[in-house]
């Protein structure tokens, strides 16, 4: 495989991922981003923790969808992520999801 195979191979996946994206964020009410991923979910529940001096952040989504072009089932049922960077949760509307 050339490296041009290679980067057409990752920009149709890319591609693919935005169009799966684009036909279930219909069916999410949040949107979730931290420094590794983003998610579309339903429920979402984040509580800030400190520990030893540190304070991190633990995030718990339910009925969740993950991007990630590498991920082959990207619907799952509960996700924990435990973070000492910034998280962004955001409720989506009607018409923030018609695209």
């Amino acid at each position: 495989m050339s490296g041009d195979d290679l980067e057409q191979y990752e920009t149709d996946m890319e591609l693919a991922l935005y169009r799966e994206y684009r036909d279930v964020v219909r069916l999410f009410s949040y949107v979730v981003e931290t420094e590794r991923r983003f998610y579309l979910a339903n429920g979402v529940d984040l509580q800030v923790r400190s520990a030893a001096g540190e304070v991190y952040f633990e995030l718990r989504l339910q009925d969740a969808w993950v991007w990630d072009v590498y991920r082959s089932k990207r619907f799952v049922k509960s996700v924990r992520v435990v973070t000492f960077k910034d998280v962004n949760v955001e409720e989506l509307t009607k018409t923030d999801i018609d695209i």
